[in-house]
């Protein structure tokens, strides 16, 4: 499928990632451009690159035409910053625009979020939350966001040329994605709400994770990574209460790419069994020399968290480590 910059342009708001695909295109299949876009994207486009994808997003309120380069991203984002008008009350619209404010202060570029169906206050509140975070942590889940929204937006441009086999009629750009429309929100012009009769999927396994090599700043490749389960009698392990035969269920096991990204740990299940569940790094064997043989990370997913996505990353060095909850 041949797509020029301006297709790329309502996708991504970048430039150079519109200019890269182009070059790495055309593309057979939606799954190959979408892995090109991951490449690029991650890989290619500097930080200039990213701060010009994140500046193409408008804040509520403002008219979309005044940031986007591309018409049809203009379009997008209309529609969805009316469903956001339509769903937040004033106040809570107020407090949004406080804190894009203060957001934007001190980080310097609009808050970006994957709001796969959660409300205003549940979207204002991770604001929050991330309005904590160290900014270089803030820079790449911003660029994190914005993938996945990059994401939802190829499958716009792939869908709008597909044609339904029963009646052979081609299938539009709005009908094939209307559902997906509200799996994406951007605070500052793509704030949405799930419609009741709107079918959940998945684009990506719900658990995911990378490593990233602190002392050496760059990606940790050739890592074998586990996904385990807790499967005790207990609803939750105790305290201490981390081996044994038959407490903890292997989900998946993986090795991480040149990237420092794990493959598939899990397939795209839809709602997430509720539970504790851990990954466990094979440190060791990444740094034979470090302090740590392997890291294991254990986290808690919630009955009202099973809709969503948690990606889970390893911040390494030798004789430290860090993670944190992404989405």
């Amino acid at each position: 499928m041949a797509l020029g910059e301006k297709d790329w342009l309502a996708c991504c708001g970048s430039l150079k990632f519109a200019q890269q695909m182009v070059s790495a295109g055309p593309f057979p299949n939606y799954q190959e451009a979408l892995n090109a876009a991951n490449h690029i994207w991650f890989n290619k486009v500097d930080v200039n690159g990213w701060l010009e994808a994140f500046a193409a997003h408008p804040q509520i309120g403002e008219s979309p035409s005044k940031t986007h380069k591309s018409p049809t991203s203009a379009q997008w984002s209309k529609g969805e910053q009316s469903t956001a008008l339509a769903t937040a009350n004033d106040s809570t619209l107020q407090e949004l625009y406080e804190w894009n404010a203060r957001y934007k202060q001190k980080f310097g570029f609009v808050f970006l979020i994957f709001a796969s169906g959660r409300s205003s206050p549940e979207i204002l509140a991770e604001m929050k939350r991330r309005y904590q975070n160290r900014p270089i942590v803030e820079l790449e889940l911003a660029a994190q966001e914005q993938m996945k929204i990059t994401e939802l937006r190829l499958t716009k441009l792939f869908s709008a040329d597909t044609t339904d086999p029963t009646t052979k009629i081609p299938i539009t750009t709005d009908v094939v994605t209307k559902a997906g429309e509200d799996r994406v929100s951007v605070i500052g012009g793509h704030l949405t709400a799930k419609p009741e009769t709107q079918v959940f999927t998945r684009t990506r396994p719900p658990i995911t994770t990378h490593i990233l090599d602190v002392a050496r700043g760059a990606p940790a490749a050739d890592v074998d990574v586990r996904l385990e389960i807790w499967g005790g009698d207990q609803c939750r392990p105790l305290f201490g209460q981390t081996t044994g035969s038959g407490l903890w269920k292997l989900l998946g096991r993986s090795t991480t790419d040149k990237d420092g990204r794990s493959r598939p740990l899990m397939g795209l299940v839809g709602p997430l069994t509720p539970g504790v569940y851990r990954i466990s790094f094979d440190t060791g064997k990444y740094n034979p020399d470090g302090f740590f043989p392997f890291v294991t990370i254990v986290f808690e997913v919630r009955e009202s968290q099973k809709l969503e996505h948690f990606h889970v990353p390893l911040l390494l060095s030798p004789f430290s480590f860090s993670t944190y909850r992404g989405s």
